[in-house]
C-alpha cells in the first residue's frame, strides 16, 4: 500500500524523461521561477482560502485503491499565510490487509509561496504511526528536519526551495511558454534539486466539468523524495484562471495509477462546476 501515498504527489515520484516529441535540445534554457513567471491571477484564485479537492486513486486497469481530498485554508498568524492540507485515505479490499490514513500539513507564505513548516503523519499497517516535522529558513536558506523522537537534522541549501508538496501546487501557477523549461528548486533525500517543469501540449479532454480544454504538463526530476522511482508523471490542468489539476498519471513498479478529480469546490472559481452524472 505505499502505492497509496505515492499519489499524493504524483508531481515527485519518479525519474522522469522528456515525453515523445519533446526534447531537452529543442528547448530554451531551463530558468529558475522567479515572481514574474507566476501568473497573478491564478495565484489568488488558488490561495483564495476556500478551495477543496477530491480525487479517486486508481490502480491500473481502474481498480480503485483509495481517496486523497486536498485542501487550502488561510492562516490566521501569520495573516500572509496558508496551508494544504492533505488527507490520503485507503479503499476497499487492501484497506484490511493494510489500513492506509496519512495526512499532511504544509505551511506556506510570501509572494511565492515558500514553504516555512511541513507536518507528516502517516499511520500505516496496524499501530504503525511515524511523524515528520520538517521547518524551512528560506532567509537563511536552513531546514530543520526530524522523524519521530529522533535527533534534529540541519541541512544547508543553496537558494529558497520548495518541498515536494509546496511545489505540486505552485506548478499549477507557472506561467507556461512555448518550448520552454521552468526549474522550481526542491528539496528532497536532504538536498535542493533543480526540478524542469514543462507544458507538453493543449488538449480537449474529458473531466468533471465536462470536455474542456487542458494544459498537459510534464515535471522532470531525478530524486527519489518520499516516494520510490517508478517512472513517468503526467499531469492536466484546466486551461484557465484556476488552473485545476484534473487527471494523473504515474507509473510505478507494478502498473500504474491514475488519480481523477470527482469533486471540486472554490467559490473564487465560479466557471469551474461539476457536470452531473
Amino acid at each position: 500500500m505505499r502505492s497509496l501515498r505515492l499519489a499524493l504527489i504524483l508531481f515527485c515520484i519518479g525519474l522522469l524523461a522528456p515525453a515523445p516529441g519533446f526534447t531537452t535540445s529543442e528547448t530554451a534554457p531551463a530558468v529558475e521561477l522567479q515572481p514574474t513567471q507566476l501568473l497573478p491571477e491564478t495565484l489568488a484564485t488558488i490561495f483564495s482560502g476556500h478551495e477543496t479537492l477530491h480525487y479517486s486513486v486508481s490502480w491500473s486497469g481502474g481498480v480503485k485503491i483509495g481517496d486523497i481530498t486536498l485542501k487550502i485554508r488561510p492562516q490566521k498568524s501569520p495573516a500572509t499565510g496558508y496551508v494544504i492540507a492533505a488527507r490520503v485515505k485507503d479503499y476497499g479490499p487492501l484497506s484490511v490487509i493494510y489500513p492506509v490514513d496519512d495526512q499532511f500539513r504544509c505551511f506556506v507564505d510570501g509572494p511565492m509561496k515558500l514553504p516555512v513548516r511541513y507536518e507528516v503523519e502517516q499511520k500505516e499497517g496496524y499501530g504503525r504511526k511515524t511523524n515528520r516535522l520538517s521547518e524551512y529558513d528560506q532567509q537563511q536558506h536552513l531546514i530543520r528536519y526530524r522523524k519521530n523522537q529522533e535527533k534534529v537534522l540541519q541541512v544547508r541549501i543553496n537558494g529558497a526551495v520548495y518541498n515536494e508538496f509546496a511545489s505540486f501546487i505552485i506548478t499549477r501557477a507557472l506561467n507556461f511558454q512555448p518550448r520552454e523549461e521552468i526549474i522550481v528548486p526542491t528539496f528532497a533525500d536532504k538536498k535542493r534539486h533543480e526540478v524542469k517543469v514543462a507544458m507538453m501540449e493543449r488538449a480537449v479532454r474529458k473531466t468533471l466539468f465536462g470536455e474542456i480544454k487542458t494544459l498537459k504538463v510534464q515535471p522532470r526530476m531525478q530524486f527519489k523524495g518520499l516516494y520510490e522511482k517508478s517512472g513517468g508523471t503526467l499531469l492536466w490542468l484546466t486551461d484557465d484562471r484556476c488552473r485545476v489539476p484534473v487527471e494523473i498519471h504515474s507509473k510505478i513498479v507494478v502498473g500504474s495509477l491514475v488519480a481523477k478529480l470527482v469533486d471540486y469546490t472554490n467559490p473564487a472559481c465560479p466557471e469551474l462546476q461539476p457536470k452531473k452524472q
